[in-house]
């Protein structure tokens, strides 16, 4: 399997939170993008961006206009970015990206999933130095020559454009994944994305035997119970969603 399979199954291999979850995210990072801005998406541009990526991931249009209506109110409600690093089970290294309003109780519940899974907090740049931080964009396609080409014409930042099984598997520098987006629009029309994200993709994958699997599962679902936890990374090859 060649590194396009990589790029998607890491993307589809992170925590796979229930659609609640999703929505609970993309509602918090779409109200920060408004509050922080003007709460129009045509004269807000990481608003206008951030709702991208909310509509590639199916969250409904309610959802993310309450979460721009909310921040037309005036709401107090106030989250910053956090970032954490571990090891799991075996060989696993783990980094989860929060949005919290209160740091104490964030780091406190990360670094209980991490405890109570055979795991164990790392300190800031333990794990990141072993992942690329790339945008992602994969979609249907079938010309990976065609939008390599269309990508350097218009100076995005590549990294890498692969074709596997109809999939066209594209990663940027991840300050020009909207412009890869706007580019591939403009010239190749209407698409649908099925990915279409700034991710950390491991340089390495690992294999977990039976007992780490069953670990690394518990620390998995324990993290996506965390409500301040957004994303999270690993490098563990074929783990489920």
């Amino acid at each position: 399997m060649g590194r396009a399979y990589e790029v998607r199954k890491a993307s589809m291999a992170k925590t796979a939170a229930a659609k609640t979850k999703v929505y609970s995210r993309y509602g918090k990072e779409i109200y920060m993008a408004a509050k922080q801005g003007i709460p129009d998406p045509e004269m807000n541009t990481s608003l206008k961006r951030m709702i991208d990526e909310a509509r590639s991931k199916q969250v409904p249009a309610d959802v993310i206009q309450r979460a721009i209506d909310k921040a037309k109110g005036g709401s107090e409600d106030n989250y910053h970015a956090s970032s954490f690093e571990g090891f799991g089970p075996g060989a696993s290294t783990i980094i989860v990206e929060c949005l919290t309003d209160n740091d104490n109780r964030t780091v406190s519940e990360v670094r209980n999933c991490f405890t109570k899974s055979n795991g164990k907090m790392g300190v800031s740049g333990s794990v990141v130095h072993m992942y690329e931080h790339l945008g992602v964009l994969s979609f249907e396609y079938d010309n990976d020559e065609k939008v390599f080409e269309i990508l350097l014409e218009d100076e995005v930042e590549l990294n890498d454009v692969e074709l596997e099984e109809g999939f066209m598997n594209v990663t940027v520098d991840p300050s020009h994944l909207h412009k890869a987006k706007e580019s591939l629009e403009k010239n190749l029309g209407d698409l649908t994305f099925d990915v279409l994200e700034i991710s950390y993709l491991p340089f390495e994958y690992v294999s977990l035997t039976d007992e780490e699997q069953a670990d690394f599962d518990k620390l998995m679902g324990m993290l996506d119970e965390v409500e301040d936890v957004q994303n999270v990374y690993h490098n563990v090859l074929g783990a489920s969603e």
